[in-house]
């Protein structure tokens, strides 16, 4: 009989499980469901287009022809408002009930709105989607001053895209620091060095009280909660994500911040998936659960959740992540879990080169590197092998470590 699959969300996860269903099972009816009003596309590269430096065509990924050639019924513009696990069927805003055998969730999140007033004026971005972006390089184009919120990876995406227009602006976080959970005051001031160089300047201990508006509703003015006011006809915010799990609050389907996953990627029902940066994983190499958005990251989970759909137990998602910032002169890569961990060790090797480890029980579970990139290989392979390593941090923190260094210490130990 027929193996018939839905999977919700077209995002780098949802497609890659589309593709793998497909190779696995020639057969089965496959049908995608997204509400976005275009197929997959990079989202990595959307930062690119606003800042002016890429076009739209090299960022689309699959065209919808893609999906005729493979027999994959996708479904554009089309919202998914409730879930019946009992039933096995999706149901769409249309009203449409979408039966399915196996069900893959790969919604991903919505950005989370800042609440003070006006956060929704004309003016007011979030960056997220294509469409996002599209928005975003219209009205920076046009923009004398701006303003952005939020002291992580996708708030220095807005401000790079800022600079990178040449619009002077402020950069608001709440800390002493860009991404704070993740780097020391000392790798942070090669970042805010290079916003300042740019005309994008970091203001620390900072956020919004409320914006204020002109007669038509557009953005004019940010206020802090101290009452100093910035110029700002743009503003980014990059706050967080809200997850789309409100669609599974009356099933049995268990979440958190996210939807709840074993090492398959099947959540709590036999016949229900999940990929993406909606999960929350079993971690085999942090030995824990995480969450972790990182295209990579949600490439392989699709893959190994279709795998997994198939025939449960196949394939085990095992990943170390990656992200990179190419906003720079210099490189920038996080990778693992940066911001977690017991313990930790840093260098800084000049005014453009640092790097972070953090330890779990003696273990890599993370890192940052700023001008070297090099390392990244090396620190991986011993987060995969799970070697307790960090009482040799010395060794570690040396500007051309190598692996084989590591091993010499541990036997002069014995």
């Amino acid at each position: 009989m027929t193996q018939s699959y839905v999977i919700i969300g077209d995002g780098v996860a949802g497609s890659s499980a589309a593709e793998t269903l497909r190779e696995e099972e020639p057969d089965a009816d496959i049908t995608v469901i997204t509400d976005e009003g275009e197929a997959l596309y990079n989202r990595i590269l959307i930062k690119e287009f606003a800042k002016g430096k890429l076009p739209e065509a090299p960022i689309s990924i699959h065209d919808e022809s893609w999906y005729d050639e493979r027999d994959i019924d996708l479904r554009l513009n089309t919202l998914v408002v409730d879930v019946d696990v009992d039933g096995h069927t999706v149901e769409t805003h249309e009203g449409e009930a979408i039966g399915w055998d196996k069900l893959l969730l790969s919604m991903g999140g919505t950005p989370t709105q800042l609440p003070v007033d006006n956060s929704d004026a004309e003016g007011v971005h979030h960056f997220w989607t294509f469409q996002d972006a599209r928005a975003i390089k219209s009205h920076i184009e046009e923009a004398d001053s701006s303003v952005v919120v939020g002291a992580g990876l996708l708030g220095i995406d807005l401000a790079a895209i800022t600079a990178a227009q040449d619009v002077e602006g402020k950069y608001l976080m709440r800390g002493n620091r860009w991404w704070r959970y993740a780097l020391s005051k000392e790798g942070a001031d090669i970042i805010h060095n290079a916003l300042s160089e740019r005309d994008v300047e970091p203001v620390f201990e900072s956020g919004v009280d409320h914006f204020v508006t002109d007669d038509d509703g557009r953005v004019t003015t940010a206020v802090d909660p101290n009452g100093v006011e910035y110029d700002a006809d743009f503003v980014g915010i990059a706050i967080g994500l809200n997850f789309n799990t409100e669609i599974l609050q009356d099933t049995p389907i268990e979440t958190d911040t996210g939807i709840i996953v074993d090492e398959y990627m099947r959540t709590n029902h036999d016949d229900v998936f999940a990929a993406g940066d909606i999960t929350e994983f079993d971690d085999l190499i942090l030995g824990e659960r995480a969450q972790n958005g990182a295209w990579g990251s949600a490439k392989e989970q699709g893959s190994i959740a279709a795998q997994n759909m198939v025939e449960y137990g196949s394939a085990e998602f095992e990943w170390v992540s990656s992200y990179s910032i190419t906003h720079f002169d210099f490189p920038f890569l996080s990778f693992g879990h940066p911001t977690l961990g017991d313990d930790e060790a840093e260098a800084k090797y000049s005014d453009t080169e640092w790097r972070r480890l953090a330890f779990k029980d003696g273990r890599i579970v993370g890192g940052v590197l700023i001008g070297d990139l090099s390392p990244q290989t090396k620190y991986k392979q011993l987060m995969r092998e799970r070697r307790a390593v960090a009482d040799q941090k010395d060794v570690l923190m040396q500007q051309n470590f190598e692996i084989d260094d590591l091993e010499l210490e541990e036997k002069a130990a014995e």
